[in-house]
């Protein structure tokens, strides 16, 4: 041991590491000696040195730790986003700010000044350490204030503004209905029904009904290998095959439209028919259909008359013909409409009746002449021989049916003869697939009903 250190030892106490914070605080006081003030020398040789693959191994886990943070962010799930809560956390952060700034009125130093702060002296940060804790028991106590007045008055305003506007709703429904109208539209509370959006909905799909329909003529003036019979043939076919894989009514009116809207304008052969026809099916289902079948189904139900292959690229050919434009009005989508309108006028609704207009409306599915009566007229056609058929002791067209319908029982009359024809089977036509299918019991057998009267005297 030299003499240097021994002496030191001796006559001083050991040397106390200065640090920034503390030469801040003697330089307040009142200087830093020189002989106290730290060598950068000493420290570099106390310094340990640095290992250069713990260095290595604590990035790593540095970035590890990133990775895994950002991460956990971007699955974190909001649990509760309603207006309620949003309102609050606005409330909350105005008054927050209110109190901030009451706190600098009365000379309270904010957030910002005590993390600025945070180098002075000991004393110095006591206080702030108070006034830290005051300003937390008045922003707690403000938020429960707030959090009482808020809950229960904006959920009751928020149930007074919405029965508000639902009265506000039936008034102008109300007003421009004529007379003896019954509004079907009434129960604005179920928003299954749509009840609100229901006349512009039909109001759009009657202009549409007219802009992509197809031609009335394309029999006559296009197809020279294919007849209406061979139509007819298909169509019935898959009636029975919308039946063996229970698809729902709207499939096989969609595939009835995409088919005849394709035959418009393309000349197609009676071999490429039927592949047209479980085309158009297969489409049909993926656009109507909760689990449409598969393309094998279809080949399968044609006997494997056609390959994968085959059907697949017919289906880009009937899409890219199209331009994918499958959300056509068909009858099935007016006569929801018309039958909850018909069935105003009875007590009880009549289940019979729904069968039997849904009975006649498929009838016209397979008659190629029956193409120049749009969807909307088919349907209102079929509701009301539906209901002469159950009852001749009163007229079967109303006031309400004329409204939401927008037909008069004189522009039904062609429509509705015609029909009637169908019902009666004038032409005796060999076609039973629509026949069988509705002389079953869960259809309450209305394939066997028709009218006493003839439905011709109603318009002498």
């Amino acid at each position: 041991m030299n003499k240097e250190n021994t002496t030191y030892a001796k006559d001083e106490e050991p040397p106390v590491r200065m640090t920034r914070a503390r030469a801040k605080t003697l330089s307040s006081l009142g200087g830093i000696p020189p002989s106290s003030r730290p060598s950068f020398k000493h420290e570099k040789k106390q310094r340990p040195r640095a290992n250069p693959k713990r260095a290595a191994s604590d990035t790593n886990k540095t970035s590890v730790i990133t990775t895994a943070g950002l991460q956990h962010k971007k699955r974190a799930v909001l649990n509760d986003v309603t207006n309620i809560s949003n309102e609050k956390i606005c409330l909350n952060s105005i008054n927050i700010s209110k109190a901030q700034a009451s706190t600098k009125a009365r000379g309270v130093p904010t957030r910002k000044q005590t993390k600025a702060a945070s180098d002075v002296p000991v004393e110095n940060k006591l206080v702030q350490e108070d006034v830290k804790t005051k300003l937390a028991e008045e922003l707690s106590k403000i938020r429960m204030v707030e959090a009482q007045e808020s809950t229960l008055p904006v959920k009751l305003e928020e149930e007074e503004l919405v029965q508000q506007d639902i009265d506000m709703i039936c008034d102008e429904l109300g007003s421009s209905r004529g007379p003896g109208i019954v509004d079907i539209d009434s129960d604005l509370k179920d928003s299954q029904l749509w009840s609100l959006y229901a006349p512009d909905i039909y109001d759009k799909i009657c202009v549409t009904e007219l802009e992509r329909r197809p031609s009335t003529k394309y029999m006559e003036k296009l197809q020279q290998d294919i007849t209406p019979t061979m139509r007819g043939v298909l169509i019935d076919w898959l009636v029975e095959v919308s039946e063996e894989y229970k698809l729902v009514p709207d499939t096989l009116y969609l595939t009835v439209n995409l088919i005849d809207r394709f035959l418009s304008r393309n000349l197609i052969e009676k071999q490429r028919l039927q592949l047209l026809g479980i085309t158009c099916m297969l489409l049909a289902s993926k656009y109507e259909e909760i689990c449409a079948p598969r393309v094998e189904e279809f080949c399968f139900i044609t006997d494997n008359t056609y390959t994968r292959g085959e059907v697949l690229k017919m289906e880009s050919e009937v899409l890219n013909f199209l331009h994918f434009q499958l959300s056509i009005p068909t009858t099935k989508s007016f006569l929801r409409r018309f039958i909850q309108a018909s069935q105003s006028s009875y007590k009880a609704p009549c289940v019979e009746m729904e069968f039997l207009a849904n009975y006649l409306a498929e009838l016209t599915l397979l008659e190629y002449s029956f193409l120049k009566f749009l969807p909307s007229l088919i349907a209102a056609s079929a509701v009301f021989l539906a209901r002469w058929t159950f009852n001749q002791s009163d007229h079967p067209w109303n006031s309400t049916l004329r409204h939401y319908t927008s037909y008069s029982a004189s522009d039904l009359k062609t429509t509705v003869l015609a029909l009637e024809d169908l019902q009666l089977n004038t032409k005796c036509c060999s076609l039973n697939a629509v026949r069988e299918k509705y002389k079953q019991q869960k259809f309450k057998f209305v394939a066997n009903l028709t009218s006493g009267k003839p439905v011709q005297t109603l318009f002498y």
